[in-house]
């Protein structure tokens, strides 16, 4: 491989998710106990562990295969999406730390949040991709399609964690 094919790999909308990972890595840690690996994967049925992990692969794949770009107007809609999904991702991950103990943190709506406003970040990156790549047909409701996929899972498992702590 030459380094013209990594540089475009470089230039994906992987990019896009690093923000999120770096938040992640650095903040998980400060979550309430609940969010803590050795709480929430516990006991998680193996057939939910493996469809959430391998269809969250599938979507950071999907995303270093799409070359990042804003230059039509749904791809400028993409962006303010992937740009206010994340601040509400954030947001929510912020709530829960500094106010872990408050109404909106201990009901379903405020525990679950920081695995469902990824749709909104998530679908700004599917709207942001326009191609592939790999010589493929790229198809918006594709991507999103996993995304749902995963975020399925995801919640499902987040829900499950809170029905078995609160």
């Amino acid at each position: 491989m030459n380094i013209d094919a990594i540089n475009k790999y470089l230039h994906s909308c992987f990019l896009l998710i690093l923000p999120i990972m770096i938040w992640n890595i650095a903040f998980t840690n400060k979550l309430p106990k609940d969010y803590q690996p050795d709480i929430f994967w516990k006991d998680i049925p193996a057939l939910l562990a493996y469809a959430e992990n391998i269809s969250r692969t599938l979507v950071f794949v999907f995303t270093l295969l799409m070359p990042l770009s804003f230059s039509t107007s749904t791809q400028k809609r993409g962006l303010i999406l992937y740009v206010c999904g994340t601040i509400l991702y954030f947001s929510s991950w912020l709530v829960l730390i500094y106010f872990p103990d408050s109404r909106w943190s201990s009901n379903i709506f405020g525990f679950m949040a920081p695995a469902y406003t990824p749709l909104l970040w998530l679908t700004g990156i599917g709207l942001i991709g326009n191609s592939f790549y790999l010589n493929l047909p790229y198809r918006r409701w594709f991507y999103i399609s996993i995304v749902v996929i995963f975020l399925i899972f995801h919640n499902f498992h987040t829900m499950t964690i809170y029905l078995r702590t609160h």
